[in-house]
C-alpha cells in the first residue's frame, strides 16, 4: 500500500481517537503549554513571537495566550501554492486564509528571525517527531527552510495520538523537534528542542 493510502487510514484513525479522547485531555495539556512557556520564561528563552494556531474541531485552543501570557503571539495563513506565512496578531480583524482559517492577514508577514517557538496541531505524531497532519503539506513546505526549520517547533496534542510506531512518511516530511500533552513536553527521539 503506498504512503497516500497508509496517511489516508492514519487520519481516519486518529480523527476517531481524538474525536472519542479530546474533550477528556484539554484542560490537562493547557495546563502542561503553560508551565513549557512559563519555563521559557524563566529561562529568558520567550524573546519574539509565539507562533500559535487557529484550533479546529478537537484541537487543543491556545488563544487564550494571547491575553495571558507577556509574549508576542503570531498566527499561520495558508497561501496560494501551499505555502504558509506567519503574521502578528494584533487588534485588526481576522480574515479567513485559503484554508477558511481565521487569520491576521491586514498584518505584515513575519520571518523565522521572529519566531521563537511553533506550537503546531496534529492527528497524531511519532516517537521520531513525525507529524501526521491534515494532508496539505504546509507545515512541511515552511519547514523545508533550513531557516525556519531552526525553530523549535512542538506539536499539541492528547497522549492516546502519540504513536509508538513510526507513522507513515514521505521523503518531505520533516520531524519535530518534540511534542506537548497532558503528561508534559517531549523531545521526539532525532531532534532536541531547546
Amino acid at each position: 500500500m503506498n504512503n497516500n493510502k497508509l496517511k489516508k487510514l492514519e487520519r481516519i484513525k486518529y480523527h476517531a481517537i481524538r474525536e472519542k479522547n479530546f474533550s477528556h485531555a484539554e484542560a490537562a495539556i493547557i495546563e502542561k503549554v503553560k508551565k513549557h512557556l512559563h519555563g521559557l520564561q524563566i529561562l529568558n528563552q520567550s524573546k519574539g513571537y509565539l507562533g500559535i494556531y487557529w484550533p479546529l474541531k478537537n484541537e487543543v485552543d491556545l488563544r487564550f495566550l494571547k491575553t495571558n501570557f507577556k509574549i508576542p503571539i503570531a498566527l499561520p495563513s495558508a497561501q496560494e501554492g501551499g505555502q504558509l506565512t506567519y503574521h502578528p496578531w494584533l487588534e485588526s480583524p481576522l480574515k479567513k486564509d485559503l484554508c477558511g482559517i481565521p487569520a491576521p492577514l491586514d498584518e505584515p508577514s513575519l520571518n523565522e528571525k521572529d519566531i521563537n517557538l511553533l506550537l503546531v496541531p496534529a492527528l497524531a505524531i511519532d516517537q521520531n517527531g513525525y507529524r501526521l497532519g491534515y494532508g496539505g503539506g504546509f507545515f512541511d513546505r515552511l519547514r523545508s527552510n533550513k531557516k525556519w526549520a531552526s525553530i523549535p517547533s512542538l506539536v499539541v496534542l492528547p497522549k492516546i495520538c502519540t504513536s509508538q510506531a513510526p507513522l507513515p512518511r514521505d521523503p518531505w516530511d520533516i520531524p519535530f523537534n518534540g511534542w506537548i500533552n497532558e503528561e508534559g513536553s517531549f523531545k521526539s527521539n532525532l531532534k532536541r528542542f531547546v
